[in-house]
């Protein structure tokens, strides 16, 4: 392990892992981090060492390298996923490694940025995902909740972690409730259905996959939990009022009359 930075509790605490040197240095020290609301606690060189600071303290984000000896970015991602759920990861990928970035989609992975880090793309990145930190943890909100409102929250930040294979039952058993208890509650609360807001994550980020042209329409289906292609795209057109290729032809078109 490198360097230990300390705390700035304004700010989302974050770490760095890659096992080259010049790389996590260089992010750590160079990107005016704090002026998109992170700050680095710590620079480390490899997977099973990010797992141990993680362990031991509290943080928001990791930033970790896909390839890496002893623990892969891959392996990290796992064992965060399964027992740190609240950690947001981005990965670091080279252009060669887009298919494990991919992978790391059903661990949680947020997003990745492309090595060696360009300013633009990581204020893009960084300042989608702190969006989706202060909704997760409402941390902009200093109203208390209520007891049921807090459990709502439970339920959707569950979803929003594990949408690719989430079912009442897992809900149910995190919060200790009954399934008809937890569907129930949910319903009184928001007016809709469990379901539904499953269906609501994974359409919003099939949204947000198709407009990267790297993956093939086929490939989302499977990234967001469906196996049927076909099933995908009915409740793909249901959702968004039109097909897959529909979407992408209109946002692509979009984009090249914006240049």
């Amino acid at each position: 392990m490198d360097t230990f930075y300390g705390e700035v509790t304004s700010l989302y605490k974050m770490i760095i892992v890659d096992d080259e040197a010049e790389i996590r240095n260089g992010l750590a020290n160079y990107f005016p981090w704090d002026q998109f609301g992170f700050h680095v606690v710590s620079v480390i060189s490899n997977g099973k060492q990010a797992l141990e600071f993680v362990q031991h303290n509290k943080i928001e984000l990791v930033l970790t390298d896909i390839k890496m000896p002893i623990m892969d970015g891959i392996d990290l991602a796992k064992e965060l996923h399964l027992h740190h759920p609240s950690i947001f990861i981005i990965f670091l990928s080279g252009y060669k490694d887009f298919h494990y970035a991919r992978e790391g989609l059903k661990y949680g992975v947020k997003d990745y940025i492309l090595k060696p880090g360009k300013y633009e793309e990581i204020k893009e990145v960084f300042s989608r995902v702190k969006q989706q930190i202060d909704k997760a943890w409402n941390k902009k909100d200093d109203v208390k909740k209520t007891y049921s409102e807090n459990i709502v929250d439970t339920i959707e930040r569950y979803i929003q972690k594990n949408y690719t294979h989430v079912t009442l039952e897992d809900i149910s058993a995190i919060l200790n409730m009954s399934p008809n208890y937890v569907s129930s509650l949910y319903r009184k609360k928001t007016g809709k259905t469990i379901s539904h807001y499953v269906t609501k994550v994974r359409m919003e980020k099939a949204a947000e996959l198709l407009t990267d042209y790297h993956y093939k329409a086929y490939e989302v289906s499977e990234t967001i939990g469906y196996r049927n292609p076909k099933n995908f795209t009915r409740m793909f057109k249901k959702y968004h009022g039109m097909t897959p290729r529909e979407f992408r032809s209109e946002r692509m078109g979009s984009k090249q009359n914006e240049q």
